[in-house]
């Protein structure tokens, strides 16, 4: 079985590579229910569009509708501990500019942007970013 961290970079470079070739779907392989939180929090933003689970008696597979949108994402390791204070800091060194993009962030609520869990007050782990 594949660590969590592994599981979260290898999403982020399946959508980026598939991007970068203007592919119109992406294979995510193995799938979890992480990566599938991970998934509504970009498909929630206009990132990624429709996204499916297959099951193939093993780990599974997620079958990602990509519109185009992504211009490079990654994701953040080690996880850092993120508050409502220290967004901005991780916002100016991973996004481009301000108000472009998102950091996704692993909460007590679940999994969500940082614009969520900072109206939310909430802290939590910073999982990637994505603009």
């Amino acid at each position: 079985m594949m660590p969590a961290q592994e599981i979260i970079s290898n999403l982020f470079s399946s959508l980026y590579s598939n991007e970068r070739r203007n592919k119109g779907w992406c294979l995510v392989v193995p799938a979890s229910r992480l990566a599938q939180e991970v998934l509504r929090t970009l498909q929630k933003y206009g990132y990624v569009g429709e996204f499916e689970f297959i099951d193939d008696g093993r780990a599974g597979k997620l079958r990602v509708q990509l519109l185009g949108r992504i211009h490079r994402c990654g994701s953040v390791k080690p996880r850092h501990s993120v508050n409502g204070d220290s967004y901005y800091m991780w916002e100016r060194r991973l996004l481009p500019a301000y108000g472009t993009g998102i950091l996704v962030v692993s909460t007590d609520e679940g999994v969500m942007s940082h614009v969520e869990a900072r109206e939310k007050g909430l802290g939590g782990r910073l999982l990637g970013y994505v603009y």
